[in-house]
């Protein structure tokens, strides 16, 4: 037995976070209030040292490492990127609210529904979950990691693979903000035992 850190950090506040877009895969940069926040944050907050970092891949995330961490070394692993909003990307709620697609979107129960051009919440959250489970194969012999991705990547994982009587939305830290888990590496599988925010 084992025990390993995780941080899990979400990004800083961009375009679309200020304008209430959906943003997934649009690789958008920070806002300068984004940056102007988390530079505030960096003096408030002793923000974690870990063995090892790293990122989305996303360059919000990126930037986010940058501002935090300066030069640090960091690693992209991409199936931790943002849902797929497909045809929805970089439009808001009242820009859609008409389209027959997206109500049928928003709508749906059983998860199973794409975005045009997207992917379908069941499609996105198997897609953490499978990342999640094999990153922690990768970084299991580590003592202390940390990874800057979104806010719906920290809510699936929380989610999943702790809470379940909290929804992803519920666990979604605010931007720049994120959590500290403690987990107990077995043979062929882990548990979060504790999470403290950040």
């Amino acid at each position: 037995m084992k025990r390993l850190v995780l941080y899990l950090l979400r990004h800083g506040k961009t375009m679309a976070n200020e304008n209430k877009l959906y943003c997934g895969f649009t690789n958008i940069p920070l806002s300068n209030l984004g940056k102007e926040e988390l530079l505030i944050l960096k003096e408030k907050i002793n923000y974690p040292k870990a063995d090892k970092y790293f990122t989305s891949g996303a360059l919000r995330a990126n930037e986010t490492m940058n501002i935090l961490y300066g030069d640090k070394d960091f690693e992209e692993v991409k199936g931790f990127f943002e849902y797929n909003f497909g045809d929805f990307e970089m439009k808001s709620y009242e820009e859609l609210k008409s389209n027959k697609e997206y109500i049928s979107w928003i709508t749906d129960e059983s998860s199973n529904f794409k975005c045009p051009g997207g992917e379908s919440k069941a499609e996105y959250r198997n897609r953490i979950k499978d990342e999640f489970i094999n990153f922690i194969e990768r970084v299991k012999e580590e003592n202390s990691v940390l990874l800057i991705s979104h806010g719906g990547t920290i809510g699936t994982i929380l989610e999943e693979f702790y809470d379940k009587s909290k929804s992803f939305y519920e666990w979604q830290p605010s931007y720049g903000r994120g959590y500290k888990l403690d987990l107990e590496i077995l043979k062929s599988e882990f548990k979060i035992l504790k999470i403290t925010e950040i």
